[in-house]
């Protein structure tokens, strides 16, 4: 692969930590202490992807693979909030695809433009201001601040074309990119020439326009890792329609049907899904081939027996280029939209996390429980509904959490807080 172009690459984001809250009291005449008025800490700041159109790999990556957004700030007194941590933003190319890297699943298709938080920042915790009770006039603790989130994921990048030109390598598809749109590849007459994918803007007439992909030449053996096709068959993926360009002048002693037989097998290897794409055969070079036209009409026979489109040309002599695009054009008014691709990842569920995962802190007869199992299923209770409380109760004591408390000394009448929630425990 050539160092200039870089399109899958394994990082980790680390989201920052929330600050803590503070224990503080101020001076008031008649008032226990001063009164607490320890501030909440600030929300750790998220790891958010957004779309640079002025990026074109996933070059940046290649020496900075770790990303960690700033920790939220501790409370301070007099009710003062920290402040939060500022989101980190890491900018992508537009077509980048996200998966995890433990599962493999597609997180997210940075496709739409939208920024994404890959990575949600630790809730602050709360200052003593909020564990004042008419029992409880001097609280001396406060919550600590939730780590964030934090993962690896894999940054694949799937170019945004509505056409992939495939073919053997030195069959001419960076001749003829060159030749209809204003991209610049570099062509000569040796195999593999381009050694990254080139994109190119075709305009057939006013109001028609599409992007057409120049994918690196596929040789056998492509799909299982030989040559360089196997590193660029994922920039097909998104591709509307195919342009499968074939040499037919016979030049370097091939069969112009074994060559169509044989990509479209690499095809089928790669994806079944990606050998269905409709594709436009297209004989390239004819104009090296004089009067002798045997290669050209076994092609067509071969594919059109097959239903496939059959057009020839000479991209190099700009015949029969601008026929081929407006037939492309008219193929995909027919087609629907680049493909985006459908998140399938599923976070780890609530049941799927044990007792262990969860932190209990004890101050005195306050105690927090804080952890992504509790997250999740505060989330999922209705607690102004009796059977929704039940559940929850129930739920709590199946997962070994009221136990642990238990035998860590709670009482009945003491509170409990759970993220925003509070409760006095009852056994």
């Amino acid at each position: 692969m050539a160092s200039s172009f870089v399109d899958k690459v394994t990082i980790s984001v680390a989201a920052g930590k929330g600050g803590n809250g503070a224990v503080a009291f101020h001076r008031e005449k008649y008032v226990a202490a001063g009164g607490p008025d320890g501030g909440d800490g600030g929300r750790g700041g998220d790891v958010v992807f957004t779309v640079d159109d002025h990026m074109s790999t996933l070059m940046d990556f290649r020496y900075k693979r770790k990303y960690t957004a700033p920790n939220g700030a501790d409370g301070q007194g007099k009710r003062c909030a920290g402040k939060g941590g500022e989101a980190l933003r890491v900018r992508v190319p537009r077509g980048t695809v996200v998966r995890d890297k433990e599962t493999g699943a597609v997180m997210h298709d940075m496709s739409d433009g939208k920024d994404w938080v890959v990575a949600r920042g630790g809730r602050g915790g709360w200052g003593n201001k909020h564990f004042a009770t008419p029992t409880r006039q001097v609280p001396r603790f406060a919550k600590p601040g939730l780590p964030g989130e934090s993962r690896e994921v894999i940054l694949e990048l799937k170019l945004l074309a509505d056409v992939g030109l495939v073919g053997f390598p030195n069959v001419g598809k960076s001749t003829l990119l060159s030749v209809v749109t204003n991209a610049h590849p570099k062509i000569a007459n040796y195999h593999f020439t381009t050694l990254y994918p080139n994109l190119g803007v075709v305009y057939v007439t006013e109001g028609v326009s599409f992007v057409m992909a120049d994918i690196p030449g596929i040789i056998e053996g492509a799909s299982d890792g030989a040559g360089l096709g196997h590193d660029f068959l994922r920039h097909i993926d998104r591709c509307r329609l195919l342009l499968h360009i074939v040499d037919v002048s016979g030049h370097e002693g091939r069969d112009p049907v074994e060559d169509f037989d044989a990509i479209n097998a690499e095809l089928r290897q790669y994806s079944d899904f990606l050998a269905d794409r409709p594709q436009i055969v297209v004989a390239n070079k004819c104009d090296l081939l004089g009067d002798d036209r045997e290669n050209i009409d076994k092609l067509r026979a071969h594919v059109e027996a097959q239903g496939y489109a059959f057009y020839e040309m000479s991209a190099a002599a700009h015949q029969g280029t601008r026929e081929l695009m407006q037939a492309t054009a008219g193929r995909l008014a027919s087609l629907p939209p680049v493909i985006t691709f459908e998140p399938d990842y599923v976070p780890p569920e609530a049941g799927a996390l044990t007792a262990e995962d969860v932190i209990i802190h004890q101050y005195g007869d306050v105690w927090t429980v804080d952890g992504a199992w509790i997250d999740r299923l505060v989330e999922s209770v209705n607690f102004s509904d009796y059977e929704s409380r039940m559940f929850f109760d129930r739920t709590m004591r199946e997962a070994g959490i009221f136990q642990r408390m238990e035998d860590m000394g709670v009482k009945d009448g003491d509170t409990v807080c759970l993220g925003d929630l509070e409760f006095e425990y009852q056994h």
